[in-house]
């Protein structure tokens, strides 16, 4: 019963197929410049309806932290939400590649954060060339706590990042779970809604090393290849990369896969909503479960053989603990059975883990 994480899981065999079948030609093209390659630029052009560029790279921290490279000067400002990815999970890699650009950190609730939050922070820039430029709002779609911005949210962030002169940013590590939530297609959540750049998350979903850079402003990519190579994410054997991203994308994998997870989270959380002493602390919209339960029934479950992690927030009461269970594409539905079973036998036996 592992619901650390979407990424404790393995890689679907459809797309590790297609890495064996990328191996059987002798030789390929190397450095990111096969065919595979550009084919998949143009399938993302055909999923976001609009012509992109397209990187692919090893990971979603440097997915991020590239692309805010690419759009934020050394000396800007990126408006970010206090418990986003970029601040307190990439080991101060977006400041790093940018040169020196500062995370902005902003509150909001359920990880989200909004046009209001944006304009008072803007209040404070007052000293011109003494602070840092305004220059990027960077958003995490689903965000860290599992919860989802409505295209409208989105659209209204988009509004205010132009309207000061700033890019918008997505960190789309759960993408495709907020896409399926929110029923909306791949366009209406970035680029007509604003958005300049998107971390476009694979991983979590699937893939083995997926992760891509899009971008909808072209300008944005000139020099992105340089980028790409200065921070060791240009893979020599490039084809093993754009191979998982062709299959990920064909026949729609991509959202059956988060279909998948986000029915295992919605199944996962209507199952701990009615077990005694627990609540459901966020609005279950991804695959991501947040919950606060007694510390002893989070010991119990843990001893029991369930794993997952709990989860810092302020202002909880006194023996209560705020935990978060992850699904995936592969979580046995059995295994959902099994934590919600145990908690409710666990709770009608006064929480004393004893079976």
């Amino acid at each position: 019963m592992n619901f650390a994480s979407d990424n404790v899981y393995g890689v679907h065999p459809r797309i590790l197929e297609a890495v064996v079948a990328a191996n059987q030609p002798l030789t390929d093209v190397p450095y990111g410049h096969d065919d595979g390659a550009q084919a998949c630029e143009a399938a993302l052009s055909r999923v976001f309806e609009t012509p992109v560029r397209a990187f692919l790279v090893l990971n979603g921290s440097m997915a991020n932290s590239l692309a805010l490279s690419a759009m934020s000067p050394p000396f800007g400002g990126i408006f970010c939400h206090e418990g986003a990815h970029i601040q307190t999970d990439e080991c101060n890699g977006p400041e790093l590649f940018t040169g020196g650009a500062k995370l902005l950190t902003l509150p909001g609730e359920g990880n989200r954060i909004t046009p209001q939050a944006i304009e008072r922070r803007l209040r404070h820039f007052v000293h011109g060339e003494h602070g840092a430029r305004p220059s990027v709002v960077s958003i995490t779609q689903a965000t860290e706590l599992g919860t989802v911005y409505t295209v409208d949210e989105i659209s209204a962030l988009g509004a205010t990042a132009r309207a000061h002169g700033m890019r918008l940013h997505m960190d789309g590590a759960r993408f495709a779970n907020a896409l399926v939530s929110l029923g909306c297609t791949p366009a209406e959540m970035t680029w007509k809604a604003g958005v300049d750049a998107l971390s476009f998350g694979g991983t979590k979903n699937g893939g083995m090393i997926l992760e891509a850079v899009v971008f909808f402003d072209p300008a944005l990519a000139e020099d992105f290849l340089f980028r790409r190579k200065r921070a060791g994410q240009l893979l020599s054997k490039g084809r093993y990369l754009s191979a998982q991203l062709l299959a990920y994308l064909h026949d729609g994998l991509w959202l059956d896969n988060a279909r998948q997870a986000n029915a295992l989270a919605q199944a996962l959380s209507r199952g701990l909503a009615l077990v005694p002493g627990v609540r459901i602390a966020q609005p279950t919209q991804a695959n991501e479960v947040f919950a606060l339960m007694p510390v002893a029934l989070c010991g119990v479950l843990q001893a029991l053989g369930a794993v997952f992690h709990e989860w810092p927030v302020d202002g909880i009461d006194a023996g209560m603990t705020h935990v978060r269970f992850v699904t995936s594409w592969a979580t046995p539905m059995a295994d959902v059975s099994r934590l919600i079973a145990l908690a409710q036998q666990a709770s009608a036996r006064g929480v004393d883990g004893d079976d």
